[in-house]
């Protein structure tokens, strides 16, 4: 059994001014970079119209990965 470090995953609805709205989506903050594949499996997993990966960088701005459940 492989163990990996806990990750924060938020479930979200984009595009919405109300709950249960919008398109839902999965936002998943990251410490460091992950393997594409990785992220791949996550967004298979979520099975929602996206799931985007972010990493903050030294200059406090964000690199973003995003990913749909059929794009394994």
């Amino acid at each position: 059994m492989t163990v990996v470090s806990p990750v924060d995953l938020t479930h979200v609805d984009a595009f919405a001014d109300k709950p249960f709205s919008g398109n839902p989506a999965a936002v998943c903050l990251l410490s460091e970079p992950r393997d594409e594949h990785w992220m791949r499996n996550v967004a298979a997993e979520m099975n929602l119209a996206e799931t985007a990966f972010l990493v903050q960088r030294s200059d406090n701005d964000y690199d973003l990965r995003w990913f749909t459940p059929a794009m394994r």
